[in-house]
């Protein structure tokens, strides 16, 4: 087999995996793979692309989140940032964790080269730290709204650290619930 060209590390959450790209340059530009079904499935990705999602954020400070899909609908996530800065979160719902309830966030950006590999059962969200923030989501189920979870950015149990002042958001994510204390999780 030939050499990887991505380098997979974990975080402190179980199954959240960071995807390092390498970079190839000369003097015409840059090359890196994107993605690689048979090298990322070792990190994860056991199903196939089912949906690819582009955003664009025009605002620093604008957060969207934080979404998920309840099973049978939950899906792995691979987030990459390919203009600007954000800062990437994703939070652990599933059932009887370790970490439940737990967040670990991840500067990703044009010039990192660097992927969050999201599985299911975590919520994501992300804050632009830049303007003209453009992602690209990989996603291995459709979206089916019937299956759709939120939770707020603001929720007091998750006490997430944004690094800017939230400059904005949509009505939709900021009517999103907070977590109630009989919150049992996510059964995977």
């Amino acid at each position: 087999m030939n050499k990887s060209l991505f380098t997979i590390s974990g975080t402190p959450l179980a199954g959240l995996q960071i995807v390092q790209r390498s970079l190839h340059k000369d003097t015409r530009g840059y090359f890196c793979r994107f993605f690689c079904a048979e090298e990322l499935h070792t990190a994860g990705i056991k199903k196939p692309i089912a949906q690819i999602n582009h955003t664009l954020t025009y605002k620093a400070g604008t957060v969207r989140g934080l979404h998920y899909q309840h099973p049978p609908h939950g899906e792995v996530k691979l987030v990459s940032c390919l203009k600007g800065e954000i800062f990437d979160i994703a939070v652990d719902l599933r059932h009887n964790s370790p970490t439940f309830l737990h967040w670990h966030g991840e500067v990703l950006s044009e010039a990192n080269f660097k992927s969050l590999l999201i599985p299911e059962g975590f919520a994501h969200g992300y804050q632009t730290l830049t303007d003209d923030c453009a992602l690209i989501y990989l996603h291995t189920e459709s979206y089916h709204p019937e299956a759709e979870g939120a939770f707020n950015i603001a929720d007091p149990r998750l006490a997430i650290k944004w690094p800017l002042e939230i400059m904005g958001m949509s009505d939709r994510d900021r009517q999103h619930p907070f977590i109630t204390q009989n919150y049992q999780g996510i059964l995977l």
